[in-house]
């Protein structure tokens, strides 16, 4: 898919582009640069992943993981080269990190992070929680925390889905993920 030139864009193009460069380092890439053609995709997109990601109460560092999680899930490349660095960032050792790339069930020092990996796994496997995870989910994160988690999961697992069947670029060319 060719690069839209932000000298081109609508004027309606132009407020949902900057908009989300303002809180991207300048740029508009991945799924928003393919939503960006349909701009009112783009800006719901925009405020439906705000929701989760920036103003989500759930700990930035678990965010981050099960983002990691769903990414690699889909072999979504660019999901997981936006993410990689703000997971690590966030707290989540390069030791998860790696085992997760090469798609290896991660040993855990942190009980809760095992809990997001296990409850994103069933998720992605199953395609829905079995009675005892979800229990697991409730007691710990609660129910509200709980529904925004499975939203979020849901929201970029959609993203994993567009970037895949765009075949959206990662800078560099690069392919952080290997194929397993």
């Amino acid at each position: 898919m060719p690069e839209l030139d932000p000298e081109t864009l609508s004027p309606t193009q132009r407020r949902i582009y900057d908009e989300i460069a303002s809180v991207r380092h300048g740029t508009v890439r991945g799924p928003f640069a393919i939503w960006l053609r349909k701009p009112e995709i783009a800006d719901k997109a925009n405020q439906f992943g705000n929701a989760v990601r920036a103003n989500g109460a759930l700990d930035k560092r678990l965010f981050e993981l099960m983002v990691l999680v769903v990414a690699r899930h889909w072999n979504a490349q660019y999901e997981w080269f936006a993410h990689e660095k703000q997971a690590l960032k966030a707290g989540v050792s390069s030791d998860v990190v790696e085992a997760i790339r090469y798609g290896r069930a991660p040993s855990f020092d942190k009980d809760d992070e095992r809990l997001v990996y296990e409850l994103v796994i069933e998720l992605m496997d199953s395609k829905r929680l079995s009675d005892a995870a979800y229990e697991r989910g409730i007691a710990f994160l609660g129910l509200d925390l709980m529904i925004e988690f499975i939203t979020a999961v849901g929201f970029y697992t959609m993203v994993a889905i567009v970037l895949n069947s765009f075949d959206a670029p990662v800078p560099g060319d690069l392919t952080p993920l290997p194929r397993l």
